[in-house]
């Protein structure tokens, strides 16, 4: 394998954009001699011609022409990632906001990228409730913010509907239980979507767990003590779906992306990733759960 040559290749497309070689080389800031060497040497490594230079300007011959949309495309990605890595405005930090439940799988997989898209972005996950996250978000303390709401807020966007549904132990028998046990984090936005359902239907139910901590939930569950409602794809692994129309319907829950417009450049970017990778799992739902 041959190495193609990034300088011949910036004079080649100044060449092809200039239309001739000494207006190429005065926006190079070369001679003309050193700008001819480099195409001279560009042609010889491929063996091909690259350019018609037999009538009074210079032309491309076939082959230049398809050279040049790859060399066009690998000088503007060099330059780009030059300027992410040396660029002072791609540099900084990003304060990162998501709800406990909807971290795995999308954040790991956006920390990845932007770490090796923007090493010189510093990016700092918070993970906590909805509430306390626009609260954060409101006072200018997070920077960009994901949500679990029924309908966006105010300058909020939709990146994807899904919906709640009611979780237990693998092969638990707690969904059984009269009246239906449930454990509830005391500032979970879904808590109260969950009682106004059962509320609604007549369902007997009690309160098994009340805890400010997931993980307290996240045990009792797992211990086959109480059901709780999670959104689809993002429940635990050591979690089972209950039957659908056992339990009262949940309906949907919209994941909904908050940004400030402070520090665009560096910012839009994970914006950005994060509208890719929900839609993702809007096109492939089973992608959630993995």
């Amino acid at each position: 394998m041959r190495n193609l040559d990034l300088t011949t290749l910036r004079s080649f497309v100044a060449v092809a954009d200039a239309g001739g070689v000494t207006r190429a080389a005065g926006f190079l800031n070369l001679t003309q001699s050193a700008v001819s060497m480099q195409l001279k040497r560009l042609e010889e490594m491929l063996g091909l011609a690259l350019l018609d230079r037999s009538g009074r300007g210079v032309a491309l011959t076939p082959a230049g022409e398809q050279l040049l949309k790859y060399a066009r495309r690998m000088v503007e990605m060099n330059d780009e990632i030059y300027a992410r890595l040396t660029r002072q405005d791609w540099e900084g930090e990003i304060v990162l906001g998501v709800p406990h439940d909807i971290v795995y799988p999308v954040i790991p997989r956006i920390m990845k990228r932007m770490q090796r898209d923007y090493p010189r972005v510093r990016v700092q996950l918070i993970s906590s409730y909805t509430a306390d996250l626009k609260d954060q978000f409101a006072r200018g303390a997070i920077d960009v913010i994901l949500t679990t709401e029924s309908e966006p807020g105010g300058g909020g966007e939709a990146l994807l509907e899904v919906p709640l549904r009611w979780f237990g132990a693998p092969d638990g028998t707690a969904w059984r239980s009269k009246p239906l046990r449930i454990a509830f984090s005391r500032r979970c936005g879904f808590r109260p979507v969950a009682i106004a359902q059962m509320e609604r239907e007549g369902l007997d139910w009690e309160l098994a767990v009340d805890s400010e901590m997931d993980r307290t939930i996240e045990v009792s569950v797992s211990a086959d003590l109480a059901v709780t409602p999670i959104l689809e794809g993002h429940a635990p692994q050591h979690f089972e779906m209950i039957p659908q129309g056992v339990l009262p319907d949940l309906g949907l829950q919209k994941i909904c992306l908050y940004g400030s417009g402070a520090k665009p450049q560096i910012i839009e970017p994970l914006q950005e990733m994060l509208r890719s990778e929900f839609c993702t799992l809007r096109r492939r739902p089973e992608m959630a759960a993995e």
